[in-house]
């Protein structure tokens, strides 16, 4: 009689943890939208008026959006195993996530880790799109390569192709059950 309830209430709590996975990953999805819906507008407006004036919505207006959405207790950024701007390194709690994102090409999957002080982290891959070829592909452009140079001495995020892992997005948030 005794296995057949611990047997019950193990199956409980595990569904009890796979319910608030999933939630978290709603959460997260939904907390990091903002960020990437205006981050591609800011570089989609910049590309408009070429390749060069996207590298200013990337550097300026990246960083803006972030600080903008980081409030009430949420932080949201980008960072990458290959950075442009040291600015954008990685909080430690998503550098074993994106290990894992490169370890395994086809796992795309969005991932939620359980942080200290009862917060969450959210991290979903960064896939390198065609649009992006001008300022990360092989080759850059002498009217690119010239100012990424020049902001970003220690560049390191070239040589991607499309479909490649470019990074991630990330946003960490206090967990529901964290509330007063």
């Amino acid at each position: 009689m005794r296995r057949p309830i611990i047997a019950l209430a193990a199956a409980a709590l595990m569904a009890g943890a796979a319910f608030a996975n999933e939630a978290e990953l709603a959460r997260g999805a939904e907390l990091l939208a903002p960020f990437k819906r205006e981050l591609q507008a800011a570089l989609r407006e910049g590309l408009a008026e070429g390749p060069s004036h996207a590298i200013g919505a990337c550097r300026l207006s990246g960083p803006q959006i972030a600080e903008s959405l980081s409030r009430d207790g949420v932080r949201v950024g980008r960072t990458s195993h290959r950075l442009r701007n040291p600015t954008n390194a990685s909080p430690g709690w998503v550098l074993p996530i994106l290990d894992a994102y490169l370890a395994n090409a086809d796992d795309r999957a969005p991932r939620v880790a359980q942080l200290e002080e009862r917060r969450a982290g959210y991290v979903e891959p960064i896939v390198m799109q065609p649009l992006c070829e001008p300022c990360h592909g092989d080759s850059l452009s002498p009217d690119l390569a010239q100012p990424i140079r020049e902001l970003y001495p220690d560049d390191r995020a070239v040589g991607f192709h499309a479909g490649e892992l470019r990074g991630v997005f990330w946003v960490e948030f206090p967990r529901d059950d964290a509330a007063p």
